[in-house]
């Protein structure tokens, strides 16, 4: 062989080995590899089957969202699949079914959108409008028990993202698309609403002490600027002991604390820009009897848990040490022994986090690339509050494992590189292929200089 092409040939040699002993060796989908810290099965993880709300199932555009129950193995139990949905909240009622919150394309009910959001030049549902669905289904038959609906402009940062039933046996929703909170009743009638338009906006309390302090031109990003922007991305609402709800405004990276039925904000976690408590944040949720907030920190890709006093970090976890960075993680638990349960978007995947950092229990959607939102054990209610147990350990009594910089940088590429290749390609994986094309064409070019291609016709 001609001397210049040995070392083309060689590194493209090397390239396709590795590759295809990556591709060998990579582990299946599903529940997380045997490990000294989490054994086959789930040992060390909380008991309990795990109800988790998939979005969609490939990319944020597709709408084929669904509900699950697997058990600690791994195996679905339960499906819940709405027609051309994008689900986001899903919880267990006392009464054994389950809540579903999703937003739909109309045509899968076959309704024509409303005269308002309807453009005649497009099929209805087709970015039209949106179909906001709080649905009671029984499990056993997966029939809709009750259900309080709504259309929205369209359907990009206006579907329902959750919904949570009250003592009182009504409903308290979070409407993203229009920027408000209510409560409805089991007849369908509206029996409180908040809209964030008379307490965020400008010359509001909220604006004077949080935003007006801020430079000219960062004080433009949260102004409202039209009915239909995103202008709050409210995301997030729960029942707080003393009866005030706590509200997740996530473009203002803040959780804020209303009073009812006054409506004032009483309370406020974060700040707008202040990135180092909460960027952009999921499902925060207050262990009360530790005056602490546990945060999906989504845009810091890690799960934070601060003081809800001061907004100081008591614990987090972004994964370092666990085999994989989370990436854009979209709720967390704290369940009674310890451990914490993270939703890890793009990541395609739900685990379980002892009290030391490691990974006891986990389950892949990497198969079909599962964009999972929320997740909750069963057992434990939708959230810890309000009859959190005494013994839910605060993140002070736990170890913190984070880290960033560099590892940072590549776990978020490697994020978005689970869109597009299959879920044992990595940053090394792409860049080896790289390295192996580059290879490749200099073998052929050197081919082509020594004359390897003179004969074909």
């Amino acid at each position: 062989m001609n001397r210049r092409l040995l070392v083309p040939a060689v590194v493209l040699l090397l390239s396709v080995a590795l590759l295809v002993g990556q591709a060998a060796t990579a582990p299946a989908p599903g529940v997380q590899p045997a490990t000294p810290d989490a054994p086959e099965g789930g040992e060390g993880a909380y008991p309990g089957k795990t109800l988790i709300s998939v979005q969609v199932y490939g990319w944020f555009t597709e709408d084929n969202g669904q509900a699950i129950i697997v058990d600690q193995n791994g195996t679905r139990t339960w499906t819940y699949d709405p027609p051309h949905a994008y689900v986001f909240d899903a919880e267990a009622l006392d009464n054994g079914n389950v809540q579903v919150a999703f937003g739909q394309n109309p045509l899968a009910e076959n309704v024509r959108c409303p005269d308002e959001y309807y453009n005649g030049e497009r099929p209805a549902g087709k970015n039209g409008c949106i179909y906001n669905r709080v649905v009671e289904v029984d499990p056993d038959t997966n029939e809709i028990v009750w259900e309080h609906s709504w259309y929205d402009a369209f359907p990009t940062h206006h579907e329902v993202h959750d919904a949570d039933r009250l003592p009182s046996g009504e409903t308290v929703i979070i409407d993203m698309g229009n920027d408000r909170t209510f409560t409805v009743d089991q007849s369908g009638k509206i029996t409180w609403e908040w809209y964030a338009e008379n307490h965020l906006t400008e010359g509001t309390e909220f604006w004077n002490e949080y935003v007006a302090p801020l430079p000219e031109e960062e004080q433009e990003e949260f102004r409202r600027k039209g009915a239909e922007g995103d202008w709050t991305h409210m995301n997030d609402v729960d029942l707080l002991e003393n009866g005030n709800l706590q509200m997740s405004i996530r473009n203002f990276d803040t959780t804020i604390e209303v009073e009812r039925p006054s409506g004032d904000i009483v309370g406020v976690v974060g700040a707008p820009t202040r990135h180092e408590v909460m960027n952009e944040q999921h499902n925060p949720n207050r262990l009360e009897r530790h005056d602490t907030l546990l945060v999906a920190d989504s845009e810091n890709d890690r799960v934070v848990e601060v003081h809800a006093s001061n907004g100081s970090v008591v614990w987090e976890y972004d994964g370092t040490g666990s085999g994989e960075k989370l990436a854009w993680p979209r709720d967390a638990d704290r369940l009674p022994n310890g451990n914490t349960l993270v939703t890890d978007s793009r990541n395609f995947r739900v685990l379980e986090v002892g009290p030391n950092g490691s990974v006891v229990w986990s389950h892949s959607l990497a198969d079909r690339k599962g964009i999972v939102y929320e997740a909750d054990r069963l057992g434990t209610g939708d959230e810890p509050l309000p009859e959190e147990p005494d013994n839910v350990p605060a993140g002070g009594e736990l170890q913190s494992r984070s880290t960033g910089g560099v590892g940072d940088t590549v776990a978020t590429v490697e994020s978005w590189l689970g869109f597009v290749f299959p879920p044992w390609v990595g940053i090394m994986e792409v860049l080896t292929g790289l390295v192996g094309l580059v290879a490749g064409v200099a073998l052929v070019w050197e081919g082509y200089r020594d004359g390897w291609f003179a004969d074909i016709p």
